[in-house]
């Protein structure tokens, strides 16, 4: 049993009673204290009483779905890590959890123990957050980790949760070719899409922003090593 999870609150929101069980369990024996929501709106309700330290969101509830409670919660401004289960094992499906705000995924049937690694890896990532950060800037290039604004020149860019943390940690390590693996670890916290073209996507999305008014290329591929940001 852990003892450093004592103070740690997680809620578990699923509708398939076992699962709910099973991961209570075995969260406990972790030494988390931890809450069971069987629908979106009883979650959402619970949450505004109290706010989770992270939270374990099943996408298939029977009321609202986990993409519409994920949306809520951040479109309320809270950053409480959000590790979303589903069946369903579709690139496109994870990218549009991911975009509504998700900070992992993963798919059913699940390994405990990698569930666990990827709870402590979002708690620790949203630890070590906090406090005031510098503006970070590269060419043209402005973002600001506190107001989480960018902007290319004059011209600010909307990003989703994940483009910015993309972007936020190409700007903390510029010129330098970060790997396909340090990427996920850094950005998710787990290598949590082996095998599928999730980063790509994302590295796509993100391209067409920053280029939008047709910009040059700042954000390059390093072929069968992974991406970097320099000037073209």
């Amino acid at each position: 049993m852990s003892v450093e999870n004592a103070s740690l609150y997680v809620a578990i929101v699923d509708d398939d009673g076992a699962i709910r069980t099973s991961l209570g369990r075995a969260l406990r024996m972790e030494n988390y204290e931890v809450e069971l929501l069987e629908d979106g709106l009883s979650a959402l309700k619970s949450f505004q009483l109290r706010a989770p330290d992270a939270i374990i969101l099943d996408l298939q509830l029977p009321d609202i779905d986990g993409l519409e409670v994920c949306r809520r919660i951040r479109q309320s401004g809270d950053t409480t890590p959000i590790l979303m289960l589903t069946a369903r094992d579709a690139v496109n499906d994870r990218v549009e959890g991911l975009d509504v705000g998700a900070d992992d995924y993963l798919v059913k049937p699940f390994d405990l123990a990698e569930l666990l690694a990827r709870l402590r890896a979002l708690l620790r990532r949203n630890q070590s957050t906090g406090g005031e950060a510098s503006n970070l800037r590269y060419e043209d290039l402005t973002l600001n980790p506190n107001t989480r604004e960018v902007f290319r020149g004059e011209r600010k860019i909307e990003l989703t949760k994940i483009e910015f943390e993309l972007l936020e940690l190409f700007m903390q390590h510029p010129r330098q070719v970060l790997t396909r693996d340090q990427i996920l670890d850094l950005v998710w916290g787990y290598n949590f899409d082996s095998g599928t073209n999730s980063l790509a996507v994302y590295i796509g999305y993100l391209r067409r922003k920053l280029e939008e008014n047709g910009e040059s290329r700042l954000l390059h591929t390093a072929r069968g090593v992974g991406y970097s940001l320099k000037a073209s």
